[in-house]
C-alpha cells in the first residue's frame, strides 16, 4: 500500500493522478464535462457529471496502472471551491444544478444585503467581501428558487456541499457529510478565526445550519470508500480547496511566501502564518491550510478570467485550435500595436470586485488581427496578477520581493511567464512538477497515511524548473501598466 490516490475535480474537467512515495506521478487520467450557461452571468454543473467523471478517472488510473485497491494507501481531494449543491439525504439526489464558482445570478441579493449593513459582519467573521462569488447566496438562492427546498431543509431532509463535500458523500455511500478548513472558509458561512459555522450569518440568509457539513482538518479521517467501487474499502484521508492544495503542493508553508495558480481563473495566496491579516485594498483573509487542529491563514486575490480567456479564443472566436497555440500566435503580434484586454466576462474579481463589468478590448486598428488578441489576451493575466501583488503588499508588510511561485496550464508558457516577470519586476518560479495541486491533495493524504515525509521535509524537496527574471525597462514597465490602470477604469466606468 504504497500509492496515494488524488482526485482534482476541476471546473471544467476531473483528473485523478497516481503519486508514488516520492511523490512522482505514476499515471493519470481526465475527463472533461459539459458547462450549462441557461442565462447570461450564469454557470452550472450537472454534479452527476462530478461525480462520474470522478469515478471514472479513478477507475482508468488504477487500471492503467495495473493496481488494485490494496494498492492504494489513501485518497487525497482537491476540488473548485464555492460551488454549491444540494441534495436530498435520503436519495443522494440533488434538487438542482450546482451553482459554480464564477456564477453572477446573486448579484442583486448580495446589493441588498449589502444595503442592510450584512458586509461588515462577513468580512469580520470569514474574511471574505459580499460577493456572488461565494458559496453563501447560491445556497440561499437554491432554497428560494426550489419549490419547497427551504421547508426541506427546516425539516432536516437537504444537505448542503461544496465539491469536496459531493464527492465524499458518494465515495463513502452517503455515510459521510464532511468538508475540510479550506473550503468551509469560502462559503462566507464560517467564522475563520473561530473555527466554526457562523449563527448569525446562517439566520441572515435564513440558511438552516442542519444543512451544513461537518468540518474537519485538512489531514484528517474523512470516511472510507465504499467497497463496491474499487473492490476494496480505500481511506480519505486528506481535503483540501484547490488553490490551498496549491499552496501546500508549492510548499508555501513560511510566512511572506506566495504562489500564482493559472487555471480556469488566477488565483494568488500569501502565507500570513497563524494571523488572519484584514485586507485594506478587498482581498479576501482566507485559511490556506489547517493542520493539527492549527490554521495557517492567507491573504488571497481572486482573478476570474485566465485560463479562461485562452479557451474563449479557441471556442469563441476559433482563432486558435488548442491552447498552446496561442503562444506562437502572440509571439508574431506587431510590436507597434499596444492592445489591451480587459477579460470581465463574468465580472472583475480582486482588487475591484464589481460584478456588473463585462470584458473589453482596446486599442483596436484596422491591422489588429488574431495574433494582437491572443497577445492581450496573455498579457491580460500578468496585469491582473500584479494587481494583486501591489495590493498584498499594500496590506501586510510581510509581502515583500519574495519570488512568486507559479502553477497550473498556463505557467507551461515561457512567454506568459516571462512576461509576468517583467510586468511584476520580481522573479517567478516554475516548479519542476506543475501538478501541484494533485500533489498538495496527495500529500496531505500520504503525510496522515503516515508514509510521506513531515512538512519540512517535503518542502526541502521542492525543485525549480524554470526561474524568470525581469528583462524590461522599469520605464517601460510602469508604461504599460498604467495603460492597464486606465483600461481597468474605463471599462468600470462602462459598466457603471
Amino acid at each position: 500500500m504504497s500509492l496515494i490516490l488524488a482526485i482534482d475535480q476541476g471546473t471544467t474537467s476531473t483528473r485523478s493522478i497516481l503519486f508514488d512515495q516520492d511523490l512522482s506521478i505514476v499515471t493519470s487520467a481526465q475527463e472533461e464535462f459539459t458547462q450549462h450557461y441557461p442565462a447570461s452571468g450564469w454557470v452550472e454543473h450537472d454534479p452527476s457529471d462530478l461525480w462520474s467523471t470522478t469515478a471514472a478517472t479513478c477507475r482508468a488510473v488504477m487500471e492503467k496502472a495495473g493496481v488494485m485497491a490494496d494498492g492504494i494507501a489513501a485518497i487525497g481531494i482537491t476540488n473548485q471551491r464555492e460551488t454549491t449543491i444540494v441534495w436530498d439525504r435520503k436519495t443522494g439526489r440533488p434538487i438542482h444544478n450546482a451553482i459554480v464558482w464564477q456564477d453572477r445570478r446573486t448579484s442583486d441579493m448580495c446589493k441588498r444585503l449589502h444595503a442592510e449593513g450584512l458586509e461588515n459582519t462577513i468580512t469580520d467573521r470569514t474574511g471574505l467581501l459580499l460577493d456572488p462569488y461565494f458559496s453563501g447566496t447560491k445556497l440561499a438562492w437554491i432554497l428560494d428558487t426550489v419549490d419547497g427546498a427551504r421547508d426541506r431543509a427546516r425539516a432536516g431532509e437537504l444537505a448542503f456541499g461544496t465539491v469536496d463535500s459531493w464527492l465524499v458523500w458518494n465515495l463513502t455511500g452517503g455515510k459521510v457529510h464532511v468538508t475540510d478548513a479550506t473550503n468551509a472558509a469560502r462559503t462566507m458561512l464560517y467564522d475563520i478565526r473561530k473555527g466554526r459555522w457562523s449563527q448569525t450569518i446562517c439566520d441572515a440568509l435564513d440558511i438552516p445550519m442542519t444543512m451544513l457539513p461537518e468540518v474537519r482538518d485538512c489531514a484528517a479521517r474523512f470516511g472510507e470508500t465504499r467497497s463496491d467501487l474499487f473492490g476494496r474499502p480505500i481511506p480519505i484521508l486528506g481535503i483540501a480547496g484547490d488553490q490551498q492544495a496549491a499552496t501546500i503542493g508549492q510548499a508555501c508553508f513560511q510566512p511572506g511566501m506566495m504562489k500564482s495558480t493559472y487555471g480556469t481563473g488566477c488565483f494568488a495566496l500569501l502565507n500570513t502564518g497563524d494571523t488572519p491579516v484584514r485586507s485594506n485594498n478587498r482581498l479576501l483573509t482566507t485559511i490556506a491550510y489547517q493542520i493539527d487542529g492549527k490554521p495557517t491563514y492567507a491573504l488571497e486575490g481572486s482573478i476570474f478570467i485566465a485560463g479562461a480567456v485562452v479557451q474563449w479564443l479557441r471556442d469563441g472566436l476559433k482563432i486558435v485550435r488548442e491552447a498552446k497555440e496561442t503562444q506562437p500566435l502572440a509571439e508574431t503580434a506587431d510590436p507597434s500595436q499596444e492592445v489591451i484586454m480587459v477579460p470581465a466576462f463574468t465580472g472583475l474579481g480582486a482588487p475591484y470586485w464589481n460584478a456588473e463589468c463585462r470584458g473589453a478590448v482596446f486599442g483596436l486598428t484596422r491591422n489588429s488581427g488574431p495574433a494582437e488578441l491572443a497577445k492581450a489576451a496573455l498579457e491580460s493575466v500578468g496585469f491582473q496578477t500584479r494587481d494583486l501583488l501591489q495590493a498584498m503588499q499594500a496590506d501586510w508588510s510581510g509581502a515583500g520581493d519574495t519570488a512568486l511561485r507559479v502553477d497550473g496550464g498556463m505557467s507551461a508558457s515561457d512567454w506568459a511567464m516571462q512576461f509576468l516577470s517583467d510586468i511584476l519586476g520580481a522573479p517567478v518560479e516554475r516548479p519542476r512538477v506543475l501538478e501541484t495541486t494533485a500533489m498538495g491533495a496527495a500529500w496531505l493524504a500520504g503525510h496522515k497515511a503516515e508514509i510521506l515525509p513531515d512538512m519540512d521535509s517535503f518542502a526541502g524537496s521542492w525543485a525549480a524548473d524554470a526561474r524568470f527574471t525581469p528583462q524590461i525597462d522599469p520605464d517601460n514597465r510602469e508604461a504599460r501598466y498604467s495603460a492597464w490602470k486606465r483600461a481597468v477604469n474605463a471599462t468600470i466606468g462602462f459598466a457603471e
